[in-house]
């Protein structure tokens, strides 16, 4: 074959690979092979990146295997196209079987396989590669030097990111950019917003999606302004970039602002599915459901093709206040799309029913879904362990590991959690133990509390504390509070002491901590202690997040918030409280706030201010609405913050004179309540 034919051959097979036209670069490969002078190296490379491009991973093989001679150029086609495809796995074990060959790789090569332990959180082959740079002497290259910030941002590994990016000679707009979205990755939004001031370069749309949404993750509303101002003022193409607009509305959603986010919104002249979701969300989840279904429809007139990323997260939010016929409807909706029911709109189901209290029909949309990912298993895992079904969250995590999917991070925080909420000492133990020894995946602080908490059912505080001070990672507020909910359980006031000293010195301005420590010495009858911890949040004018909760009533939902009395059927629900308490009182002895908190007021206060929680006057409601004699019946409550030691006796209490279920979502779990127990065994 002339030159001149080959060279405009490969010409050919850089318009196919360009624009993705296997067909016509099927066609050029035929042509070779009939030509019978064989394929050289050169156009080989060439094929291989065409079909990898083009979505054709097998048959890049298949000229690769061929191949009688390869180079560098070779490997790395089929590893990009591998890590184009979503085989990252097969990249990795490539660039080993390369070196193995003695092939020596280029930087091309290297930032490849760096996007793979990136995009597989593969922190140690990421440092392994890292080492080859140094050996080679490829750290020196902007482009590597960028994969490198890249790969350990998404790793979790900020600091080694900074320090690859202090060392850097030379940068470029991509290193600021791998940067400052790797500060925003792994929150926090200030450095990124700090790096930003110290860049040289003109910002892209990728610096601008990054700093906007550093300024959401930190409600940094004056800041995300600003930049909305230098974009308008700049004549940037907003409306081109649809990740700009989507973080421009996500940012007033999360900044609370949603009049900014409709004049955001309503400024863009071409609204993408970003934007249009940002908004129905942030409305949602205000609660304010009328507008959320109303821009859906309007939505749903405008484009009928709903894309899965808007119906799974409308479906979150009605998961999240428990709004069952509403994500019914969702559901509906979502199997007459020409694509069906896509997996992430399932799992979105799922976790629905899930968090709605209805086991069985989750478990029913799971076993009938196409196909599932690890999210799938992770929300069955989480749903069982809120239940208090530890058995069957480990059941399906030993499931999804016969059907060879690896477990991620989140998925072994599920499973540890299930354990914890259903007291399975054994169980978690061995499965943190298989944690620690699952290579790619680093134990985070949360998975350490999970254990500190199973130690603390046990009565084994003085473990769960040695943990925490031997752990490799920096103990976290979360995991000295569990501590302490072990020591006030177990009544071990001198290991309370030391914790709840910890606790207040690094987060001394938490209103929750003060009343965690009150409950501490309250519930060992150190009623001083008790008080004096409860004084000290008060001078400090650190008030509690306020209670919410709400119940579904003739397809009706009614919010309440704690201490309220504006809603008008207040003197029926107080009536029907008296009454449940009088009857308590008499069959029971129930007393108000025996376990815990007032001791130092007088006795009708504290009938008062115990009343006045919201998850009693959602149950109040309830019984005033469908009456007193409703046995047999079962009452659904869901609440945004942990139900209190009180409301919990109460509603067990209730339960056993009533002859009512009660089923209680509540931030931490659900709560079954039947004849005076509940489904936690009283820790939670």
């Amino acid at each position: 074959m002339l030159l001149n034919q080959r060279q405009n051959l490969v010409s050919i097979l850089r318009v196919c690979t360009k624009n993705g036209l296997s067909d016509q670069g099927r066609q050029v490969h035929c042509f070779l092979l009939k030509s019978g002078s064989g394929i050289d190296l050169f156009t080989s490379n060439y094929l291989i990146d065409m079909y990898s491009k083009c979505r054709e991973p097998v048959i890049a093989h298949k000229v690769f295997d061929k191949m009688p001679e390869r180079n560098v150029v070779s490997w790395t086609a089929l590893m990009s196209g591998h890590v184009l495809n979503g085989d990252l796995n097969r990249s990795l074990s490539l660039f080993s079987e390369m070196v193995r060959h003695g092939v020596s790789p280029n930087e091309f090569t290297i930032s490849t396989n760096l996007k793979a332990c990136g995009l597989l959180n593969a922190f140690e082959k990421g440092l392994q590669i890292h080492g080859f740079c140094l050996k080679m002497g490829f750290e020196i290259m902007v482009e590597v030097g960028n994969s490198l910030v890249d790969m350990y941002s998404k790793c979790g590994g900020i600091n080694e990111a900074e320090r690859v990016f202090g060392s850097m000679v030379e940068t470029s707009l991509i290193t600021w950019n791998a940067m400052i979205a790797g500060y925003v990755h792994s929150g926090y939004g200030g450095r990124a917003l700090d790096t930003f001031r110290m860049m040289q370069e003109r910002p892209d749309k990728f610096t601008l999606t990054s700093l906007l949404k550093a300024c959401s993750s930190i409600g940094m509303i004056h800041g995300g302004k600003q930049i909305h101002g230098f974009l308008m003022r700049s004549g940037f193409p907003c409306s081109s970039s649809a990740t700009i607009t989507g973080s421009l509305v996500d940012l007033y959603v999360k900044c609370g602002d949603l009049f900014g986010a409709r004049k955001a919104f309503d400024q863009i002249k071409e609204k993408t599915m970003i934007s249009w979701s940002s908004l129905i969300l942030g409305y949602a989840q205000e609660g304010d459901f009328v507008e959320a279904m109303s821009l859906f429809r309007k939505l749903r007139e405008l484009n009928s093709q709903t894309d899965s990323f808007v119906l799974s997260g409308i479906i979150g939010v009605f998961a999240d206040f428990a709004l069952l016929r509403q994500g019914k409807q969702m559901q509906a909706l979502a199997v007459k799309l020409p694509s069906g029911l896509e997996t992430s709109v399932s799992n979105s189901v799922v976790d629905m029913y899930l968090k709605c209290g209805l086991v069985h029909e989750a478990e029913k949309c799971f076993d009938e879904m196409r196909s599932k990912d690890v999210i799938s298993w992770t929300v069955m895992i989480t749903g069982f362990g809120k239940h208090g079904l530890g058995k069957k969250a480990v059941s399906v995590f030993n499931e999804m590991l016969r059907r060879n999917i690896e477990p991620d991070d989140v998925c072994y925080l599920a499973v540890l959690s299930a354990c914890s909420h259903s007291g399975l000492i054994k169980e978690g133990e061995e499965l943190f133990s298989k944690l620690l020894e699952t290579p790619g995946i680093k134990p985070r602080v949360e998975h350490y509390a999970c254990v500190v908490d199973l130690l603390g059912r046990a009565g084994r505080l003085k473990e769960g504390k040695h943990l925490i001070d031997t752990m490799p990672v920096k103990p976290n507020v979360g995991i000295w509070q569990t501590l302490l909910s072990g020591c006030r359980l177990h009544g071990d006031i001198e290991l309370g002491k030391e914790v709840s000293k910890i606790l207040l010195r690094i987060d001394g301005n938490n209103p929750a901590n003060y009343v965690m420590v009150s409950n501490l010495y309250g519930q060992a009858g150190y009623w001083q202690e008790h008080g004096k911890a409860r004084e000290i949040g008060k001078t400090k004018g650190l008030k509690k997040e306020a209670g919410m909760s709400w119940v579904e009533i003739d397809r009706e939902v009614y919010f309440f918030h704690s201490g309220e009395d504006s809603h008008p059927l207040t003197p029926r629900i107080q009536e029907a409280l008296r009454e449940v308490e009088r009857r308590m009182r008499e069959e029971l002895g129930y007393v108000y706030g025996l376990k815990q908190e007032m001791h130092d007021i007088d006795d009708e206060s504290k009938e008062e201010n115990l009343r006045a929680h919201s998850e009693k006057l959602a149950i109040g409601l309830a019984l005033a609405s469908g009456g007193l004699n409703q046995e047999g019946k079962t009452i659904r409550v869901f609440k945004n913050l942990r139900v209190c030691v009180d409301c919990h006796e109460f509603i067990k209490g209730l339960s056993k004179v009533m002859k009512i279920s009660f089923v209680v979502r509540d931030a931490v779990r659900f709560h079954s309540f039947e004849d005076g127990c509940c489904s936690c065994g009283d820790y939670w």
